[in-house]
């Protein structure tokens, strides 16, 4: 599938429709474009509800996970109404409580969705682990309310295609927790790419220096504060103000143990995350991804330690290749994560910055992270002036939903675009996990050349747990 040059990246059309593999026929791109317009475009960054609502209006709304991430995205919508929050955590529940006191409390969000009446609320805010993002966010799709969502949307490329499709479906208001996608920086550096600053781009390197996953003691003490090997044998004992099993979720059980929780040991586990790409990736990906107008990949490869069966690993790198899309040609983009780095960094050709993306194009190189870029080789580019701002500024990540949620504004990060963004990456882990070069097909959801790694496409559901 090829982009239309027509269709800017802020509107980016979906892939085929999935809704369990095999999959039926696919959408084409000229038919998708008109269900959009049917909806409302509403997964094209235009909701088609509360178009007609004034622009100061409070929202109503739930927020489900309220420690951590969730306490953050919980100060960025605060001006709003909260009517219901929702936590595993009885410590987190109660803080939240105690700032939003009319707030009605639940442990399970699945309690709050069949409590709440459709008048009670307008949109959801999802702050979950990884592993439960699609369960917490499809039901408020369904009900045509509009979602904020933590990054990655899924935890893996079936969940993802499912909840881009019901958005698109909804004709709602979303956005993904890329906040970094709202920075100036990223901004501008779309402008350079797409204005030709440095010509046609045919390759693209993208590094960070986390290394969330399988590695050693040793290694943990110089690269992370956790070294994870092996399955703990031993359970502890459960917090009293934790309901682990609602925390285990769709996931097969397991015995308590502080490895999983809290903060961001839990990305380690395939079971509950995807590690450092799945993570990293919706930030550091997200920039070529928008850049350069990405969109399925036509086949990956991965390589690093031999796959573990239950830990992501820590050092890893993802090769990437995509088509011709439009005018453009076709690109190469390599991730590294841990311990690798590019050619040029390594051999010098670069500044050594510990995270960022390198774009190498036919007149010259741009070298970015999240806050700056350069234009190489910077003799060459002397002088050289800026294009205009075509792009403009964020109002901030949470207020550009909200006002989305009011208005009908587009948002940049909706799931039509974090959607495919999020299925690229797991990809990536997809090859690795594999072992081996995996030719995708996006419309069929199939990996043509290894039906043995479509295994990692999906996971089986604990009893009691239905993404429906």
């Amino acid at each position: 599938m090829r982009n239309n040059p027509s269709i800017n990246p802020g509107k980016r059309a979906l892939l085929s429709p999935m809704s369990s593999i095999p999959i039926a026929p696919s959408v084409t791109r000229r038919h998708f474009i008109q269900l959009a317009g049917a909806a409302g475009a509403g997964v094209l960054g235009f909701p088609a509800i509360l178009r007609s609502q004034a622009p100061n209006r409070r929202l109503n709304l739930a927020i489900i996970g309220v420690g951590g991430r969730g306490g953050s995205n919980l100060a960025g919508v605060a001006g709003e109404n909260i009517v219901a929050l929702c936590d595993v955590n009885a410590k987190n529940l109660q803080a939240a409580a105690a700032k939003s006191p009319g707030a009605k409390q639940f442990r399970d969000f699945r309690q709050m969705y069949d409590a709440l009446k459709d008048s009670e609320f307008d949109a959801v805010v999802v702050s979950t682990t990884e592993h439960t993002h699609a369960f917490a966010t499809l039901p408020a799709l369904k009900r045509k309310k509009h979602v904020y969502c933590e990054k990655p949307l899924t935890r893996d490329v079936h969940e993802a295609r499912i909840i881009t499709e019901a958005a698109l479906a909804a004709g709602v208001a979303t956005q993904m927790g890329t906040q970094i996608h709202a920075g100036t920086n990223y901004r501008r550096v779309v402008e350079l790419i797409q204005g030709g600053a440095i010509g046609p781009v045919r390759e693209a390197h993208v590094w960070v220096n986390r290394t969330w996953g399988w590695q050693t003691p040793e290694e943990a003490k110089q690269y992370d504060r956790v070294s994870t090997q092996e399955r703990p044998m031993e359970a502890e004992p459960v917090p009293p103000e934790l309901d682990w099993d609602l925390w285990i979720g769709p996931a097969p059980f397991r015995p308590f143990h502080s490895v999983y929780i809290p903060g961001n040991k839990w990305y380690r586990w395939w079971d509950f995350g995807n590690g450092t790409m799945s993570d990293l990736g919706s930030h550091y990906n997200d920039l070529p991804f928008w850049a350069l107008d990405l969109d399925a990949p036509l086949t990956i490869e991965a390589g690093g330690p031999p796959p573990h069966p239950e830990i992501a690993p820590a050092t890893m790198n993802a090769t990437y290749h995509y088509g011709p899309r439009g005018n453009r040609p076709a690109v190469k983009l390599v991730w590294y994560q841990g311990q690798l780095k590019p050619p040029a960094w390594t051999e010098k050709l670069i500044p050594p910055w510990p995270d960022g993306h390198l774009f190498i194009g036919d007149k010259g190189m741009l070298l970015s992270n999240y806050s700056k870029h350069v234009l190489l080789p910077e003799k060459q580019f002397a002088g050289f002036v800026p294009p205009p701002k075509t792009i403009p500024d964020s109002l901030g990540h949470h207020q550009e939903w909200l006002h989305a949620c009011k208005t009908g504004a587009p948002t940049t990060c909706h799931f039509g675009y974090s959607g495919p963004l999020t299925e690229a990456n797991h990809l990536g882990n997809v090859a690795y996990r594999a072992g081996k070069k995996i030719e995708w097909n996006p419309k069929t959801m199939r990996i043509k050349n290894a039906p043995d790694a479509e295994r990692f496409l999906r996971r089986t559901y604990r009893a009691g747990w239905k993404l429906a």
